[in-house]
């Protein structure tokens, strides 16, 4: 088993997620508490043909670890050839196969959640990477193509005799994306059709929902995504009532605002972009997301949305944060 399920742990997982999960926001959720990482999915045949751009999306730090690379592709030769290529350059912790991606362009390639509906290529997908590489290989996967054809249970049967070490499987079908309802009665029955772990993905919201999933399912761990990209402090806050009960005070807005620039600062630093400019408008879905609940928000996403440099960005938040202060002050 993994150890990071060993002893009865229940890990938190930050959910892969596309252009979201980089280097920088990974490094913040592990602060925060998150568990295991898995970074955001990078193409297989990018990885063969050593593509620079392909190559940023598997960079991690080692205070991140335990982390997981994952692919996505159709053929599993070439994807056991790229997985050996990524073992060589980082050392993961593990291999993740992308089953579950609903996006279009992606599904279009017979990636992702398109193998759902090819059980027998995803097999020999699964059983030809994890034959082939030297380091655990897990798999996420939705709970169908869409909600005629829910075969979860049959798909995680499947993984786990091809040698898939663990399964994530979000609650929603590729059909739904990220609308409706996370099933989790459908995640409970694969996690008690196997005997290898399964992570729970869908709607984990607080650290109710995170208590709820463990004592009434038979998951091994849960996986937080949208929310974690919303309140990266969820992580914290979670394992906070897991171990007492008790809640933790939120994020003042304080704090978010803190959060926003020191991410920013780091994305800087880290130079996966040519220049200010360019990190500043490829964080800006980034920003759209943390300031989210934020008081005015409405006419705080229109100055975001074009924001362009640091110090725009701190003009931006100090006075946010002063009228706040003004209206809260109006009020008393």
């Amino acid at each position: 088993m993994l150890p990071w399920f060993q002893n009865d742990q229940f890990p938190l997982y930050l959910a892969p997620m596309a252009g979201v999960t980089d280097l920088v926001f990974r490094r913040i959720c592990k602060e925060l508490g998150a568990d295991v990482m898995v970074t955001e999915f990078v193409s297989a045949e990018g990885i063969i043909q050593a593509d620079d751009r392909t190559r940023k999306y598997t960079e991690f730090d080692d205070e991140q670890r335990p982390v997981g690379v994952q692919l996505f592709g159709a053929d599993g030769a070439r994807m056991a050839e790229a997985a050996r290529k990524i073992i060589d350059w980082k050392q993961p912790e593990f291999i993740d196969i992308n089953f579950g991606c609903p996006v279009k362009k992606v599904v279009s390639k017979n990636g992702g959640s398109s193998l759902l509906r090819d059980c027998p290529v995803l097999e020999d997908v699964a059983r030809k990477i994890a034959s082939g590489v030297s380091i655990p290989v897990t798999a996420k996967i939705r709970i169908g193509w869409d909600s005629d054809s829910i075969n979860a249970p049959h798909v995680c049967r499947l993984l786990e005799d091809a040698g898939i070490q663990a399964i994530a499987i979000h609650g929603r079908t590729r059909a739904q994306g990220y609308t409706g309802e996370a099933d989790w009665n459908v995640i409970d029955e694969c996690a008690r059709t196997v005997s290898i772990p399964v992570i729970g993905n869908g709607d984990i919201n607080t650290g109710e929902d995170v208590e709820l999933r463990r004592d009434t399912t038979a998951v091994n761990g849960v996986m937080i995504g949208r929310s974690a990209m919303q309140y990266p402090w969820i992580f914290r806050e979670a394992k906070h009532f897991l171990k007492t009960g008790e809640h933790l005070p939120k994020a003042t807005l304080e704090d978010r605002w803190k959060m926003i620039i020191r991410h920013t600062v780091m994305a800087l630093e880290w130079g996966k972009f040519p220049n200010e400019k360019f990190t500043l408008m490829g964080l800006r879905s980034r920003y759209m997301a943390y300031s989210r609940g934020m008081p005015g928000g409405k006419i705080l996403r229109g100055r975001l949305s074009t924001v362009a440099s640091l110090s725009e960005l701190e003009d931006i938040a100090a006075e946010h944060l002063k009228w706040v202060e003004e209206r809260e002050m109006a009020t008393v």
